[in-house]
C-alpha cells in the first residue's frame, strides 16, 4: 500500500510540475528526478509483490537507478544556488549509471525463465557484481550528499556578502531535503529493500510538503524583476549582482580610495538610513554610491571587518537601541520597533540581536530597565 501511495504522490507532483508555466532549469531537473523516482518505485513495487513473474523483461532495470538520485540532487542544488543550466558536460555525472547499465547487459539478455530463477534465488549467481553495485550506490550517495551540502553552505556565505536578510533566499528547505536523502543512503547500508523504499516514499512526501508550502518549487514565478529561482518561499530570482559576485575578487584599491568610499558609505547610511529597508541588497547600496558591488564589498570587509549582512544588521540593532531608549517610542511593542528598524521577522530580529550583542532583546531591555508594551 505504501508504494501505491508513493507512486500516486510522485505522479501527482510530476504532473503539477509538468503543467507549470515558465519552467526554469531547476524545475526541469526536478521534473526529471521525479520521473526517475516514479520509475524506481514502480519497479520495486512489482518486484516486492512477486509480480515480476508476470513482467520478467523488467527485471534488472532497477539496479542502475540509484546512481541517478545523487547526480539529480546535486544538479538541482547547483541550479538553484548558481543558476546553472543543464549542459553536455553535466552528463559526466550520469556515467556511473551508464557503466552499471552496461555491466548488467548480460543479465538483461537472459531468457525470462532464467531471470525469474535468479531473482527467486536472491541473485546468488550474481553476488559479486551486486556487491560491487551496492558499494557504488553507497559511495555515490555519500559523495553527492557532501557536494550538495557544500554547495548550499557556499551559497549561504555568498548571500551574506550581498544581502541584509536570509529568510527568503537561504534555501533552508533544500538543505532539509539533502539531509533527508542522506538519511536514506544511511538506511540503504543497514536496512532491507522494503524499509529503504518506504523511506523513499517518505522522502517523496517531504518533497510534496515543501512543494506545496514553498511556492518556489511547483508554482509559477513572481514578477519579472526577479530572474533566477533560488528562493525558499517563492520562485524568484536573486538580482544579477549575485551572479556577478559569486566569487569575491579584490580590486587594486588604495587605502585612500577605500577610506573615501567608506566615508561616503557612512554618510549615506546616516542620512538616508538605507538599513531600515527590510530587503536591502549590496547592489542597491552600491548604486547609491555609484561604485561596483565588488568594490563596496571589499570596502565593507576590509574596514568594518564584516560581511554586508552583518554590517547592515549591526546598524539595525544600533537603530533599535537608539529608538528604544527614546521615551516616546516605549509605547510601542518590541516587534513593532524591530520591524521599524528594518528586520523582516521576529526570528531574524532575535537571532541577529543575540549574535551581535550576546543578549536577547528581552534581556537587554531588562538590563537597561526599559519596559515596552
Amino acid at each position: 500500500m505504501i508504494y501505491i501511495i508513493g507512486i500516486s504522490i510522485t505522479f501527482f507532483l510530476s504532473f503539477i510540475l509538468l503543467t507549470k508555466k515558465n519552467k526554469i532549469s531547476a524545475d526541469k531537473i526536478l521534473l526529471g528526478w521525479l520521473g526517475v523516482i516514479l520509475i524506481h518505485l514502480i519497479l520495486f513495487a512489482i518486484i516486492s509483490s512477486q509480480e515480476f513473474i508476470r513482467f520478467p523483461h523488467l527485471l534488472g532495470l532497477e539496479l542502475p537507478l540509484p546512481f541517478l538520485h545523487g547526480p539529480f540532487l546535486f544538479l538541482y542544488t547547483t541550479s538553484l544556488t548558481k543558476g546553472q543550466r543543464m549542459t553536455f558536460a553535466k552528463v559526466f555525472h550520469f556515467m556511473p549509471f551508464l557503466l552499471v547499465l552496461l555491466a548488467i547487459i548480460p543479465f538483461l539478455l537472459l531468457s525470462s525463465e532464467n531471470k525469474i530463477m535468479v531473482y527467486q534465488n536472491d541473485g546468488e549467481a550474481y553476488s559479486t557484481i551486486t556487491s560491487i553495485i551496492f558499494s557504488g550506490i553507497i559511495l555515490s550517495g555519500v559523495i553527492y550528499s557532501i557536494l550538495s551540502i557544500r554547495s548550499l553552505i557556499k551559497h549561504k556565505n555568498e548571500i551574506k556578502e550581498n544581502y541584509s536578510y536570509t529568510e527568503k533566499i537561504n534555501l533552508q528547505w533544500l538543505f532539509k531535503l539533502v539531509i533527508g536523502l542522506s538519511c536514506i543512503w544511511i538506511i540503504v547500508f543497514f536496512a532491507d529493500d522494503e524499509i529503504i523504499f518506504s523511506s523513499v516514499v517518505l522522502f517523496v512526501l517531504l518533497i510534496g510538503y515543501y512543494g506545496i508550502k514553498q511556492v518556489g518549487i511547483f508554482n509559477n514565478p513572481l514578477p519579472p524583476e526577479f530572474t533566477l529561482a533560488v528562493n525558499s518561499t517563492v520562485s524568484v530570482a536573486l538580482p544579477e549582482m549575485l551572479s556577478e559576485n559569486v566569487k569575491y575578487e579584490k580590486s587594486s584599491l588604495t587605502d585612500d580610495q577605500i577610506k573615501q568610499i567608506h566615508d561616503k558609505l557612512l554618510l549615506l547610511m546616516k542620512e538616508k538610513k538605507l538599513h531600515l529597508t527590510p530587503e536591502l541588497t549590496l547592489t542597491l547600496v552600491s548604486q547609491e554610491l555609484n561604485v561596483h558591488p565588488n568594490t563596496l564589498s571589499q570596502v565593507i570587509n576590509s574596514v568594518e571587518q564584516k560581511n554586508f549582512f552583518d554590517y547592515i544588521n549591526t546598524l539595525r540593532v544600533e537603530e533599535f537601541k537608539e529608538r528604544v531608549s527614546n521615551p516616546e517610542n516605549q509605547k510601542y511593542t518590541l516587534l513593532f520597533l524591530a520591524y521599524e528598524c528594518g528586520f523582516n521577522s521576529k526570528t531574524s530580529f532575535n537571532r541577529n540581536f543575540k549574535n551581535l550583542t550576546g543578549k536577547s532583546p528581552t534581556e537587554y531591555l531588562k538590563e537597561i530597565k526599559i519596559t515596552l508594551k
